[in-house]
């Protein structure tokens, strides 16, 4: 590297740390908990470290989370592990948590059930619509919900519109890459809807496979292309789906360099809004949170603004879900000392 090139990046660095981003609140550490109220409705009790029966949100605030992540589909099902999370639904347990003293983020999905990578359909009762119908569903729907929280005194600190978004959403109109012009539109209906709630509101715009530099790269490329509009580059991170790299520390240090690039390159804050490991490896899985937490703060210019851990609460006993943090004896596993930010082992 020559010296003139030299000195233009150690330039454009310093510019990056001392041009930062204005956060006053404290790095978040956050659950999604969307399981929790049809956990508690069908009887589930939860434990404390001591073996206490106690609050599930109580229990997680004693491992530093202040965070609360809820998931919002338009018409669910009853079902109790892929339905619910319905407008009102959401608003109770936002409201419950708020006066608890939890900051909330609200994922909108966009569809009757997951939306995911593999599958962004439509909810039933806009499959029918035209693309100018759809962004009126998008704005009309989040602008819903955000009112049903207004009315029970909760804001949001932050929105996503879509979740893991990394091919688009609300197929086929919003495919991406083939129809980016038209995903930035929906995004932008939701962005649009959002801030006329409240301009403070943060809006995410989500991936998946956080430590894929190239990926996001082309997604936010172009999505800056067609005008799409956002606040925050949001990751997930899991090693446990990443194809023969299940042990975090052989792509914790590419989810670090993709966080750093994401902040300079859009001049954007990032968030790590889903995180995840084995319950059956509690010791790895709190190392790798820890070592996810310290990336997070290691982006310069206090770009890095949180960790949220998916469903941590549902317990494989009643979720089937491999990567929570609860034992078969209703009590958090050590996975969720990696809040605490004090593991005993460390990534190399």
């Amino acid at each position: 590297m020559g010296p003139l090139l030299r000195a233009l990046e150690i330039g454009f660095f310093c510019l990056l740390i001392f041009t930062p981003s204005i956060r006053a609140a404290p790095l978040a550490k956050g659950a999604d908990v969307g399981w929790l109220q049809q956990m508690e409705a069908t009887g589930y009790k939860f434990y404390d470290h001591d073996g206490q029966p106690g609050d599930c949100l109580k229990i997680l605030k004693q491992y530093g989370i202040d965070t609360i992540r809820l998931r919002v589909w338009v018409n669910p099902s009853q079902d109790p592990r892929s339905g619910h999370c319905s407008r009102d639904e959401v608003a109770v347990m936002a409201e419950r948590a708020r006066k608890m003293g939890f900051r909330i983020l609200i994922n909108f999905h966009y569809s009757d059930s997951w939306a995911d990578p593999g599958k962004q359909n439509k909810p039933a009762a806009w499959a029918a619509h035209g693309f100018d119908q759809l962004k009126k569903d998008v704005a009309d729907h989040t602008s819903e919900v955000l009112k049903a929280l207004k009315a029970r005194d909760v804001t949001p600190e932050w929105v996503q519109i879509g979740n893991e978004i990394t091919g688009g959403m609300l197929w086929p109109d919003g495919k991406a890459p083939t129809n980016g012009k038209y995903l930035a539109e929906l995004i932008n209906a939701g962005y649009q809807a959002t801030k006329a709630i409240d301009p403070r509101i943060k809006v995410i715009v989500h991936l998946d496979r956080g430590n894929e530099n190239g990926m996001y790269r082309a997604f936010f490329d172009d999505l800056e292309k067609n005008g799409g509009n956002y606040d925050v580059v949001g990751l997930s991170y899991y090693p446990f789906w990443l194809q023969e790299k299940k042990d975090y520390n052989q792509t914790i240090y590419d989810l670090g360099n993709n966080l750093i690039d994401m902040a300079a390159r859009y001049h954007k804050d990032i968030m790590v809004v889903e995180v995840g490991g084995e319950d059956t490896r509690s010791a790895n899985t709190r190392d790798m949170l820890a070592a996810v937490i310290r990336r997070v703060r290691a982006v310069p210019g206090n770009r890095g603004l949180g960790v949220v851990y998916w469903e941590p609460e549902g317990a494989a006993s009643w979720s089937r879900y491999k990567l929570g943090c609860w034992g078969a004896d209703g009590r958090p596993t050590q996975a969720l000392e990696g809040f605490l930010e004090k593991p005993t082992g460390e990534d190399k």
